[in-house]
C-alpha cells in the first residue's frame, strides 16, 4: 500500500477537493482505495455523504483500543472507502504526545489496512503540529496544492528545507497550483517564476472554476458529477501525472467480502447521489496531458513498517 498525502499549512487551498477527486479517480481506475479525513472538520466525510461516528475518538485510535478496519466505513463508488472524521480530532495532537514514539504513531495505525488497500490518501489539515509530522513519517508521496501567492510559494520553500534537515530525501514532494485564475498577470507571472524555480511541480493547474466549488453543494466527486465536464478532466490530467510519477500501485490480496468496510459490524449502504450534469465551460481549451519525467525516486522506506519494532505505552 502506497500512502499519498494531500497537505499544506495554509487551510482552504483546495486539500479536500483534490483529495476526495483523486481518491475517487484512483479507485475508478481499478484500484482498492481509502481515505482517510484527518481533519476534525470532516470536509471529506461530508462530501461523501457519510456521518461521522463520534463513538470512535482519536484517543482510541491513537491508543490502539480501537483498529482501523473497525471504523471503515463504504461509500458509494466501488473501491472506494473511507475512514470518517469527526470532533474528537482536534485532540489529535494531544493524544499523539501521550504515546512513546509519538511521531510514529500514524503509520503504526495504518499498518492494520496496508494488505487491504493499494493506495492510501490522507486529507490533512492545515497547521504545523504534531500529527502534520506523523504525516510526513508515514508518506510515500506529498501532494501540495498551492495558491499561485508569494506566501504559498514560501510555504514550498520551508517544507523542503524541513524535509532536507530531517533527511527525509526518500518522500517524493509533488506541488501543483491550485485556485488558478490566468487572468491574472500575478499568477500568470508567479507560476511562470515557480516553474523554473522547482522543476518537481506538476504542469496540471487546478483552475478557479465555480464548477469545481459547486462539488461541495453537490456532494459528491467531479468525475461521478460529470465526467465529461471540463472541471472532470482537469482532474483526470492530475491524477494521469501522478500517477506517471509515483508508479504503478501495488494491489493488495484479494479479501472476502464480509470482511471489508464496517462500522459497528455493519458496512453502510449508500445510494449514489442523483444530480444535475454541467455544461463545459465556453472558452475552455482542453489540452492532453503533457509528458512528465519518471526520473525522480520514488519514496519507498517512509511508508514500511519494521515488524521487529516493539511499541511501548
Amino acid at each position: 500500500m502506497k500512502i499519498i498525502a494531500i497537505t499544506n499549512i495554509k487551510g482552504g487551498v483546495g486539500k479536500t477537493t483534490s483529495a476526495v477527486n483523486l481518491a475517487y479517480l484512483c479507485a475508478a481506475g481499478g484500484h482498492s482505495t481509502l481515505l482517510w479525513d484527518l481533519d476534525a472538520q470532516g470536509a471529506s466525510t461530508y462530501l461523501l455523504r457519510v456521518e461521522a461516528f463520534e463513538s470512535v475518538s482519536a484517543r482510541k485510535l491513537v491508543a490502539g483500543k480501537r483498529e482501523l478496519p473497525e471504523v471503515v466505513v463504504r461509500t458509494a463508488y466501488p473501491r472506494l472507502d473511507l475512514l470518517p472524521a469527526n470532533l474528537s480530532y482536534r485532540n489529535f495532537d494531544l493524544h499523539l504526545a501521550e504515546r512513546k514514539r509519538p511521531t510514529e504513531r500514524l503509520l503504526r495505525m495504518t499498518r492494520a489496512v496496508r494488505e487491504r488497500y493499494a493506495a492510501l490518501f490522507l486529507d490533512c489539515p492545515p497547521g504545523i503540529s504534531l500529527l502534520s509530522e506523523n504525516v510526513l513519517r508515514a508518506a510515500d508521496y506529498l501532494l501540495v496544492p498551492l495558491l499561485p501567492t508569494p506566501l504559498s510559494v514560501r510555504m514550498l520553500v520551508q517544507l523542503r528545507e524541513f524535509l532536507d534537515t530531517q533527511g527525509w530525501g526518500d518522500l517524493l514532494l509533488l506541488p501543483f497550483f491550485s485556485m488558478v485564475d490566468r487572468r491574472r498577470s500575478l499568477h500568470r507571472e508567479l507560476i511562470e517564476e515557480s516553474r523554473a524555480r522547482f522543476p518537481s511541480l506538476l504542469t496540471t493547474e487546478v483552475p478557479y472554476w465555480s464548477e469545481i466549488e459547486r462539488m461541495t453543494r453537490q456532494r459528491a466527486p467531479l468525475n461521478a458529477l460529470a465526467p465529461r465536464s471540463a472541471a472532470a478532466a482537469v482532474y483526470a490530467r492530475l491524477w494521469a501525472e501522478i500517477e506517471q510519477r509515483i508508479g504503478a500501485l501495488p494491489e493488495p490480496e484479494p479479501a472476502d467480502e464480509a470482511a471489508g468496510a464496517a462500522v459497528e459490524g455493519d458496512a453502510l449502504e449508500l445510494a449514489p447521489p442523483e444530480v444535475p450534469a454541467w455544461t463545459t465551460p465556453d472558452g475552455i481549451a482542453e489540452s492532453p496531458p503533457t509528458e512528465v519525467s519518471t526520473a525522480s525516486a520514488a519514496g519507498g522506506t517512509r511508508g514500511e513498517i519494521n515488524e521487529a519494532t516493539e511499541w511501548d505505552d
